[in-house]
C-alpha cells in the first residue's frame, strides 16, 4: 500500500495536548514490493508531535519463514518484529519503544495442535509476545475483500476453531478480533463461551460502507450500536477505537483533493467512538492508529488530534485510560 506523503502534508495542524502520554496499540510493519513501513517510517510518524511512548505490533503477513513446517511459518513474523523491538529498545532511535507488545498469527482452526505454534511464538519473543489475531472478516459481497486468512463462513463458531481458541488461555494470550460489523454477534458468542480469555475488538468491528453497504450508513449504524452494547456486556472484551479510515469503511477520504482535517474526522466518525466508550467505559477502550493502513486517508498527527478532540469531555483519569493505561494493562506492557 503506497502512501502519498505530499498529499497528506496538505493538511497540517498544531498538536493538541502534546505532553499527553500515548501507547499506540495497533500498527503494522512490512516491506512489500512498492510499500515499505519499517522502523524508520514508524518513528517518523510517532515522532511527528504527539507523545507516543510505546506501540503494539499486530500481524500483517510480514516476514514469514520461507522454510520449515508450514504451520510454523507465521512465527517468522514474530522473530522479525522482536528484532525491530530490540532495535528500538537500544535507545538509539529515541525514547519511544516500538513493538513493546507483539500480536502474531496462528491458525486456530488447527484445533488443539495449535498449541505448538503458540509456544513457538512465545519462545521467539518471551518478553513481548502477548496475543494472537486470527482474522475472520468475511462478507458475501464480491466488492468486500475477505481477511488475508481467507476464512470460512462461521469460522468462529466451528468446533476446531474453538478447540484452538481454548489453547490461548493456557499461554496467557489475548485474541484480537478483526471482523466486519455483521459478525459482531459471533464475537459476542465466543466471548461468552470463553470468559477466561481477553478478546480485543479491532476497528469497531469493521463497519462496512462499500458495495451493497454504500448509502446505508444510518441503518447499519443503528444495528451496530445494539451489537456493540451486547458485546460490551462481556467483561472479558475490550475495544480498540480507530481503524475506521480504511477504504472499506466507505468515507472515501482518499479520493479527495485534500485529506481530512481532525474536525472533519470527528464530525464524520465521532459517534462511533463516543458510543463505544459509553458502552465499554474508558477503562476498556484504547485509541489506535491502524497505521500504515489508515495512512491512506489521514496523517498521524491529524488522526491523534481527532482522538484528542473526541476525548475532550473526559476527565484526566479517563483520558489516561483511553490513550495509555488500557493498552498498557491489556497487553501487559510493564
Amino acid at each position: 500500500m503506497a502512501t502519498n506523503d505530499e498529499w497528506l502534508g496538505l493538511v497540517r495542524e498544531e498538536i493538541i495536548e502534546p505532553d499527553l502520554p500515548i501507547i499506540d496499540p495497533h500498527h503494522h510493519l512490512w516491506d512489500f514490493p512498492g510499500s515499505r513501513y519499517m522502523l524508520d517510517e514508524l518513528n517518523a510518524d510517532t515522532g511527528s508531535g504527539h507523545n507516543i511512548r510505546a506501540t503494539v505490533f499486530v500481524e500483517c503477513t510480514a516476514m514469514y519463514r520461507a522454510d520449515g513446517a508450514e504451520h510454523l511459518k507465521f512465527v517468522g513474523e514474530t522473530e522479525f518484529v522482536n528484532g525491530i523491538a530490540a532495535q528500538s529498545a537500544s535507545g538509539l532511535y529515541g525514547e519511544m519503544r516500538a513493538c513493546k507488545g507483539i500480536v502474531g498469527r496462528a491458525d486456530l482452526g488447527m484445533g488443539g495442535s495449535v498449541d505448538e505454534v503458540l509456544a513457538a511464538h512465545v519462545a521467539a519473543a518471551p518478553a513481548r509476545f502477548r496475543g494472537i489475531r486470527h482474522a475472520t472478516a468475511l462478507d458475501d459481497s464480491p466488492e468486500v475483500r475477505p481477511s488475508h486468512t481467507h476464512p470460512a463462513k462461521g469460522l468462529m463458531g466451528s468446533a476446531k476453531f474453538r478447540e484452538g481458541f481454548a489453547q490461548l488461555a493456557r499461554h496467557n494470550l489475548s485474541f484480537d478480533a478483526w471482523i466486519y460489523h455483521h459478525q459482531i454477534p459471533e464475537v459476542t458468542a465466543l466471548a461468552r463461551d470463553f470468559p477466561e480469555t481477553t478478546i480485543v475488538l479491532d476497528h469497531f468491528g469493521g463497519p462496512l460502507g462499500i458495495g451493497g453497504y454504500a448509502g446505508r450508513r444510518s441503518e447499519i449504524f443503528a444495528q451496530w450500536m445494539k451489537d456493540i452494547v451486547d458485546l460490551s456486556e462481556c467483561p472479558n472484551v475490550v475495544a480498540k477505537i480507530g481503524g475506521i479510515n480504511m477504504a472499506v469503511n466507505g468515507f472515501e477520504w482518499h479520493k479527495r483533493a485534500t485529506p481530512p482535517t481532525s474536525d472533519e474526522l470527528v464530525a464524520a466518525t465521532g459517534d462511533y467512538y463516543l458510543h463505544t466508550i459509553d458502552a465499554f467505559g474508558p477503562e476498556r477502550c484504547m485509541f489506535e492508529s491502524n497505521f500504515p493502513v489508515d495512512k491512506l486517508s489521514v496523517s498521524y498527527p491529524v488522526l491523534w488530534n481527532a482522538f484528542k478532540k473526541i476525548a475532550k469531555g473526559f476527565d484526566a483519569d479517563e483520558k489516561r485510560a483511553l490513550f495509555h493505561d488500557t493498552a498498557k494493562r491489556v497487553y501487559r506492557l510493564d
